[in-house]
């Protein structure tokens, strides 16, 4: 019996958006794991694009700086300059190597996941931070269907071995920073935040215990009031680690909670000055 086009649509796509089984990435580097509206997969991966450019172009500016200037060459200046001049220029704007993309959508298969892949020399904790720190101070998430946003320093296949390995090396560039030139070890309180999804080889407890091998001798666990954050992602199988601080702090980088909290407070804010300004409007003249 053969398949209506009807079940040959459903069988050869996935139900997270219109792309084909066949054309998914893997999952692995350093990169963002962003939560966000069902259905609207394919417009958060458009915002994040457009958000991550614009704070990598501060944060971590492309080299070529006298080339972006060249292409932006006033008018006046380019009539000054003789026909093969321009078209010298036009063919070696054709043959200069095109830079590579620092953001990569990888496919996920699953409604309301995004995974965002960074290149060097974006670092995604770096990223995610400042704009966190931005939409605190703001009120602007800059994002309508991203929900909340997690960075992971690295992925690795989601077996003990390679998340003992990839703990070890994100921690140590972690602690080697925060230590600095300190004399005497400084001790660092950390909690563990495990998000598990899709996966069922590995239990929570077992993960966590690895995990746990790996921190060094100064560092305590304590759940009530860490300063340090240990982030976990388990997804599949592929699992991202990230360390940082102000986990808490930053509502653990949900953006509309962050926009929301802001934006009630000035809210408020506001209506006591109109109602400051409308209780001295109806005070009267002094008596005399």
């Amino acid at each position: 019996m053969s398949e209506t086009p009807q079940q040959s649509r459903k069988r050869k796509y996935r139900s997270d958006g219109p792309t084909p089984t066949w054309a998914k990435r893997t999952i692995d580097g350093p990169g963002v794991w962003a939560s966000c509206v069902k259905g609207k997969e394919k417009q958060t991966v458009g915002e994040l694009y457009d958000l991550f450019e614009s704070l990598a172009i501060e944060l971590w500016p492309v080299e070529g700086k006298d080339q972006a200037e060249g292409r932006h060459a006033s008018d006046e200046e380019e009539d000054n300059l003789d026909f093969e001049t321009l078209v010298a220029q036009e063919l070696a704007a054709i043959k200069r190597p095109r830079t590579e993309r620092r953001f990569v959508n990888c496919q996920t298969n699953t409604p309301c996941v995004v995974f965002i892949s960074c290149r060097p020399p974006v670092d995604p904790v770096k990223l995610i931070v400042t704009h966190a720190e931005n939409v605190r101070k703001t009120g602007a998430a800059r994002t309508k269907y991203t929900h909340r946003l997690i960075p992971v320093s690295g992925s690795c296949v989601a077996n003990l071995p390679e998340i003992h390995s990839l703990c070890r090396r994100v921690f140590v560039s972690f602690f080697a920073e925060a230590e600095g030139s300190a004399d005497t070890l400084q001790v660092h309180k950390y909690k563990i935040e495990l998000r598990v999804r899709n996966h069922n080889s590995l239990t929570r407890m077992g993960i966590i215990e690895e995990i746990a091998k790996c921190m060094p001798e100064n560092c305590v666990v304590d759940l009530d009031n860490p300063d340090v954050f240990v982030l976990v992602e388990v997804f599949k199988s592929v699992c991202g680690v990230s360390i940082l601080r102000d986990y808490y702090k930053l509502r653990k980088f949900n953006v509309m909670t962050l926009a929301n909290e802001k934006n009630a407070v000035e809210d408020f804010k506001r209506e006591a000055g109109r109602v400051q300004a409308k209780g001295l409007d109806g005070v009267g003249p002094p008596c005399t």
